[in-house]
This record gives structure tokens, sequence and C-alpha cells, in this order.
């Protein structure tokens, strides 16, 4: 988070009276970012690191993920589109935080989850320097201090500038990510088990690259954690 970023924040903080990112509703004294209402009404998949899911089979086929997972199910209307529109162009960038700390706290005690380190997808360094913050960072941190791992935002490197893919379809999505990803400052990751985190899961196009990347390291583990996934 850069010092602009955070100016905008406290600024509005004083000036206009918190809503809920859901619904816009004020928030009363002791609601945070969530009124009590949106909190009870997210979708949460339900989805952890020892049972099949469906983010799991998103992947099958495609590229050897260990286990994969997403907190929330993303709608094109509703709480959690609502959520990460905050989240990623409105400098709320604390709500990355309230998910991690939520999902990292459900998973931090399944037996036999022990991640060595956390890595987000990056964001290309124009696009991170105009938004002055990459939206995943705080998910991240939050999900490696509940899983006791290091947090590594520098292993993978964005080498293009897309434009955004929410509309394109799973093959052109591939196409433009292959070797869009690239490992820098990978040292003292191998044979390690590895938690790819971003925010939504659509085609999993870019999962899929970077874990391709991830992959090159030798004798990795990799598993994929995510806030929200398209159902």
């Amino acid at each position: 988070m850069n010092w602009p970023s955070k100016i905008i924040n406290d600024i509005n903080s004083i000036l206009l009276p918190p809503v809920c990112f859901g619904c816009n509703v004020q928030l009363s004294r002791g609601e945070y970012l969530l009124c009590t209402v949106c909190r009870h009404d997210l979708p949460m998949t339900g989805h952890n690191f020892t049972e099949e899911n469906a983010v799991d089979r998103i992947f099958y086929g495609r590229v050897p993920i260990e286990k994969a997972a997403s907190f929330l199910f993303f709608s094109k209307h509703g709480i959690v589109k609502n959520l990460l529109h905050y989240l990623k162009y409105k400098n709320q960038y604390e709500v990355g935080d309230l998910i991690g700390n939520w999902f990292g706290f459900q998973i931090a005690g399944e037996k036999d989850l022990q991640i060595d380190a956390v890595i987000p997808v990056p964001l290309h360094p124009k696009k991170l320097k105009k938004r002055g913050y990459n939206q995943v960072e705080l998910f991240g941190k939050k999900m490696a201090s509940h899983l006791n791992a290091q947090y590594r935002d520098t292993v993978l490197i964005k080498t293009q500038n897309t434009k955004t893919q929410t509309k394109k379809s799973r093959l052109a999505r591939w196409k433009n990510n292959q070797d869009l990803f690239v490992l820098k400052n990978a040292k003292g990751l191998e044979h390690k088990k590895l938690l790819l985190v971003d925010d939504v899961i659509t085609t999993g196009a870019t999962i899929e690259a970077c874990a391709t990347t991830l992959l090159q390291i030798s004798n990795v583990q990799l598993y994929v954690a995510t806030m929200a996934v398209v159902p």
C-alpha cells in the first residue's frame, strides 16, 4: 500500500460515514466493512483442503495442483461482487485482510496442511503503480500468518500489462497467459509446499499459467486458495 492510497482512505473515513460494502447501508457500531445481515448472507463455498471440491476439478488434466479451494461464490450481482469491487477499485484494501483472516482461520487447523510459503498472483508493475497495491496482498499475508508460512511476493513476475480478461473465453485467456509470468527470487523454495493465492477464479487460466511457472521449481507441491470462484 503506497502513501497516496492510504491518505485517500483516511480522508474518506473522516468525511464519509462507513457503509456496508455489500449493500451500502450505514454501518452500526461494532460492524466492520459488512453489516450483520450481509455477513450472514455471504455465499460461502464450504471448501477446505481435505475433501475434493469443484475448484479442484477446474484444474484436472490441466496442471498438477495438489489441492485448491475458494472461500466465496462469486456472481454477477450481489455481496461478493460489491465487496471485491471495493477491494480492487475503491482503495479498500482491508477487504483482503477480512477475507484472509476468515478463510485462514478456517483452514489453519486442517490435518497435514503444512504450507511453507504463500505466493500471490502478481500485478504488472505499471498496474501496481497505478492502483497502489496488489488486491491479493493482505489476503495472502493473513493466510500466511494463520498457516505459519512465509509470504513471498517477489517470486512471480508479470511480464506483460494485459487488459482485463473478465469477458474472455477460457481459450482466449489461456493464449493470453502463455509466458506471461516468470520466476524470480525462488531460492529456498525447492522441495517446499507452496500456496498460490488470487482474488477470483473464473476459467482458471491465470492460476494455470502461474502454477505452470511455479512448477519449474524443483520438487514443489502446489496448493491454491482464492477469495472467490465463479460457480
